[in-house]
């Protein structure tokens, strides 16, 4: 069914090509043990990243300016934004390639509300499953919200120079490359802005709905839309109306996959909390990367690397998911991912914060080389 409706859906603007969609891992941006808690290294790093990615120019270790789009005032600031809207008019461009879309999981936001309440299991007619659906979306709308402003303004640093800091919330940000120190001002100076145009848009207010937790509706237009005008959409796993249970949650992972069939990117990132897929549990001593993995046409897959594991198929791999995660976890992910891969778009699982998570958000990643570390999911044929 969804199948049928992505293939029903075009892009108005077939030139208007999405290169990337992105996942978040839940796992990855939040800290899973703690309620509702953001991980904000790793939020920081995919935010810096996910900047270099898109920039249009190959970054000379000058300082570059930001614009920063999150002009309102949060808690704690001490001053107002300032908007230098002459200056910002007079700007040629962001200097960015915005035909990202971005994914996000709920990790320690949602999953605990969801699983109390049975949101996923159905059956709006209990007070019980109505009261947590509504405080499931509480929950996953505030993590896109503050994943929105990580993205548009960054997440202030506590190392950050006392000047920058002083300042209050300015709009207009000198950034040194990702990484680097600002001695003079004894401060990391990176991720003080990402600048990035991005627009936070909820499954359910878009409509999106499911039947037996299957995708049964999803208009997209909003999204193809907001791509075309060179935003960033950010989407989010989300509790949703079903046709026959009432309600469900809807994964990020199947979001992703839907989005894959109908606007084809070139290729498709998920950012974990660990390396990639393993033979088992990563938490296991003996636990192996698996490399590369080939999908045929009838969804089959099979390891290619490491070579010790070839012919290997998914009978073999173990899959562990933590009781309250009411998505079905690193499994959906794996059988998600395998769906993409069948359509001939490559799919790589890496570790958020990494080297590896930047080579494989600009795409460039070969398993002919033993220096990256993560997932590679492609079609065999």
């Amino acid at each position: 069914m969804a199948e049928e409706a992505a293939q029903e859906q075009r892009s108005p603007d077939p030139t208007r090509s999405v290169r990337c969609i992105v996942k978040l891992g839940g796992a990855a941006i939040t800290n899973k043990g703690e309620l509702e808690s953001i991980n904000e290294n790793n939020l920081r790093s995919a935010c810096a990243q996910l900047r270099q990615a898109m920039s249009e120019s190959n970054s000379d270790g000058a300082p570059e300016k930001v614009l920063g789009m999150d002009w309102s005032r949060k808690r704690g600031d001490s001053a107002d934004p300032a908007v230098d809207a002459e200056w910002i008019t007079g700007m040629a461009g962001l200097g960015l390639e915005t035909n990202f879309i971005v994914v996000h999981g709920a990790g320690s936001f949602g999953h605990f509300q969801a699983s109390r309440s049975g949101v996923h299991k159905g059956g709006l007619h209990s007070t019980l499953v109505k009261a947590g659906f509504v405080a499931t979306r509480i929950s996953v709308t505030s993590l896109n919200q503050e994943i929105v402003r990580a993205l548009a303004r960054g997440i202030q640093n506590s190392l950050l120079c006392p000047l920058l800091c002083a300042v209050g919330p300015s709009i207009v940000i000198t950034r040194l490359p990702v990484g680097t120190s600002d001695e003079k001002n004894h401060g990391t100076a990176y991720s003080f802005a990402e600048g990035i145009p991005s627009v936070g848009m909820s499954p359910f207010a878009c409509g999106w709905t499911t039947k037996q937790r299957k995708l049964a509706s999803s208009n997209t237009s909003q999204i193809i839309q907001s791509l075309h005008a060179g935003f960033v959409p950010v989407l989010h796993g989300d509790a949703v109306l079903d046709e026959l249970l009432d309600c469900t949650i809807l994964s990020g992972d199947v979001i992703i996959r839907h989005l894959a069939q109908l606007l084809s990117p070139k290729y498709v990132v998920f950012l974990t909390d660990v390396h990639g897929v393993y033979d088992r549990p990563p938490t296991e001593p003996d636990a192996v990367l698996l490399r590369e993995i080939e999908v045929d046409e009838d969804g089959r897959w099979s390891i290619v690397k490491p070579v010790l594991l070839q012919g290997n198929n998914n009978k073999g791999v173990e899959i562990s998911v933590a009781s309250h995660d009411t998505t079905g976890g690193m499994e959906t992910k794996i059988l998600e991912a395998a769906v993409i891969a069948r359509l001939g778009i490559d799919v790589y699982i890496t570790k958020a914060g990494t080297d590896h998570s930047l080579r494989a958000l600009k795409g460039d990643v070969s398993t002919d080389t033993e220096d990256w570390l993560g997932t590679v999911i492609r079609s065999s044929r």
